[in-house]
């Protein structure tokens, strides 16, 4: 009798390929089948359908045999997303609307039997695929937060069915997704300023924040470690237009989507801090279909993980390949899915079980024997990886120092003035090389990181000393390569690798253990 294709997309990671909804009427006993790969939520989209159309007062093609195709048909279906583009599938093959006004046009949205639109999750990448198409995208009007963020697009709000069917006979319109409104900057509560003491620290983070390198705290209970990772996000700059879009694209399709505001500050650089309970799948991402992990969720971000002994060695391990290649790629029987996952990693740890150990085995309650047992659970490649290893120790002279009746002193270095530090920095490394610091692949190291024959035999020595890698040659340039933008020096000098070498406090003390 006659057939209708409609458009929308599926969603596969953060990808959303085009998905051609192919609705036939055909003359024979009366069926409602969807085929090209549904799964159950998809499948019962014809019961959704169904009596939404009916509810909604328009014909339903009740005496004939309707056929659904959703191509291609090798991409895994899931969700409600699909509805809309069914009904108004059904409704364009059985002449209720005009085939030409759904032309570069994508449907997305539930159906409740009512006819109204409610919101669907993971809506953030097809939009933004639906914009590089030329594409005119209907959505649930409760997902206008999400897709105000996206620029220079062309979508509009459907609140229900009817209305749709109105605008697209010309005889109302539907109101546009207004454009995104910045939310006004939060107060920085978490202020560098406020740690007292702790200088080795402090700078440690000024470091990784212009070079953006994994940052390891070491130290006793109490000392600081947890404050001063939390200092880390007030010293990193704005996300550009592009990490902002890739961060919101991995949020959208995260289990968390519904609880996300979209208004909200805090959806700028990501600070995540997983309990040490947690498991692989939860770190890296997995399940079915698979869903992003917190690696991914701090894309762009932090990831801060606290007494970082706890969590399972094997848990640990499997943020090595992220660590080197910015991307995490999950593999399932039916799916295999990449998702994005350049984040900043801060760890903290006590030096042994019992947190009193300060390179003096006199001052705690462990034996070496115990303290290697402990540390070991961090495995050498994975600290290979970590380019700062910073000691934070009892700073009792600086606690002598505090008045807690007096105003704090002017000269203090406070967040706001050391971010403005960190974006010169990183402002001569993208001049300079395309990339932070931290990104300089081997094969760009005698480009950017060239030494003096001196200088090079100096920090050889010194590696062979430690008994550190190749992987560890590389990290220490790049850290040398950051204190010199820092200094606005265009060479490295001795005094950066020196420095540099200074951030391996964990290596000096199992050295140190292993050698008593």
């Amino acid at each position: 009798m006659a057939l209708a294709t409609v458009f929308t997309r599926a969603l596969r990671g953060i990808e959303a390929p085009l998905v051609s909804v192919e609705v036939d009427l055909a003359r024979g006993m009366p069926a409602f089948t969807i085929v090209g790969m549904p799964e159950t939520t998809v499948r019962e989209a014809r019961n959704r359908v169904k009596t939404a159309l009916i509810n909604a007062g328009f014909e339903f093609p009740m005496a004939t045999n309707i056929t659904v195709n959703l191509a291609p048909a090798d991409i895994p279906k899931q969700g409600a997303r699909y509805d809309l583009a069914i009904a108004i599938g059904v409704l364009v093959a059985s002449g209720q609307i005009p085939e030409n006004t759904i032309d570069k046009a994508e449907f997305y949205g539930e159906l409740a039997l009512n006819a109204e639109l409610r919101p669907v999750s993971g809506l953030f990448p097809a939009l933004m695929a639906c914009r590089d198409a030329g594409h005119c995208a209907y959505i649930p009007v409760q997902n206008e937060q999400e897709a105000s963020i996206l620029k220079q697009q062309q979508c509009q709000l459907v609140p229900d069915l009817v209305s749709l069917f109105e605008s697209l006979h010309g005889d109302a319109s539907l109101r546009d997704v207004g454009p995104y409104q910045p939310p006004a900057a939060e107060d920085c509560s978490n202020d560098i300023a406020d740690v007292v003491g702790q200088q080795q620290a402090k700078r440690a983070l000024l470091i990784a924040a212009a070079g953006r390198h994994h940052i390891l705290f070491v130290g006793p209970p109490g000392t600081g470690k947890t404050m001063l990772a939390q200092r880390l996000q007030g010293l990193l700059p704005e996300l550009s237009e592009q990490q902002l879009l890739e961060l919101t694209a991995i949020r959208s399709i995260s289990s968390q989507q519904h609880a996300i505001d979209w208004t909200s500050p805090s959806l700028g650089s990501a600070l995540r801090a997983p309990h040490h309970s947690c498991s692989a799948a939860a770190l890296v991402g997995g399940g079915s279909p698979p869903q992003p992990g917190e690696i991914s969720l701090a894309h762009q971000g932090i990831l801060f993980l606290d007494e970082l002994p706890e969590f399972s060695r094997h848990v640990l391990d499997s943020l090595r390949e992220p660590l080197e290649s910015g991307s995490v790629t999950i593999s399932r029987a039916a799916h295999q899915v990449q998702f994005p996952a350049n984040f900043q990693l801060v760890g903290a740890l006590n030096p042994s079980p019992c947190g009193l150990f300060d390179g003096n085995i006199a001052s705690c309650r462990s034996t070496p024997e115990q303290i290697l047992r402990y540390l070991n659970k961090l495995s050498g490649p994975l600290l290979d990886r970590i380019d700062l290893q910073v000691m934070v120790p009892r700073d009792m002279d600086a606690l002598k120092q505090i008045n807690v009746s007096a105003k704090p002193s002017q000269a203090l270095m406070t967040s706001a003035m050391l971010r403005e530090s960190v974006k010169q920095a990183r402002q001569r490394q993208i001049s300079r090389q395309g990339c932070l610091n931290s990104e300089l692949k081997p094969k760009q190291m005698h480009q950017y990181c060239p030494l003096s024959e001196d200088d090079q035999a100096f920090l050889v020595k010194a590696l062979e000393r430690l008994t550190l890698s190749h992987r560890a040659y590389h990290r220490i340039l790049r850290l040398a390569r950051t204190l010199a933008d820092l200094e606005q020096q265009p060479q490295i000098a001795r005094k950066h690798l020196a420095e540099a070498m200074s951030y391996r406090a964990l290596d000096r003390l199992l050295q140190q253990l292993q050698g008593g």
